[in-house]
């Protein structure tokens, strides 16, 4: 099955959600620690990459007919501090035709 543009976008926006996660965390502890404090700034910069991230990610899910344990899987990796890296590589390794395409809900 040919991957969706949806697949492409997704793919795009988890490498830097990831970044923006793990920059969040680091401000957070700077926040803490220091008088720096750009977590509102950090904190708006992730929301949003985040907020594409479930949006593309439900388009993707429901053009390319994703069976749930993949769709979870990639919400799962969203949540994780490194999962935005590792969801990038695993749709990248998809488009590429390294590995076959998730299977697909019947």
């Amino acid at each position: 099955m040919k991957t969706s543009p949806a697949v492409h976008r997704l793919r795009l926006v988890s490498g830097p959600e990831g970044l923006s996660f793990l920059l969040l965390l680091v401000c957070s502890v700077l926040k803490r620690t220091t008088s720096f404090n750009a977590v509102p700034v950090m904190g708006t910069v992730h929301g949003v990459l985040f907020i594409l991230y479930l949006v593309f990610l439900a388009l993707a899910w429901q053009q390319q007919r994703w069976d749930a344990k993949r769709g979870v899987l990639l919400f799962v990796l969203s949540v994780l501090p490194t999962g935005g890296f590792f969801a990038e590589r695993m749709l990248a390794r998809e488009e590429r035709g390294e590995v076959p395409a998730a299977p697909v809900a019947a």
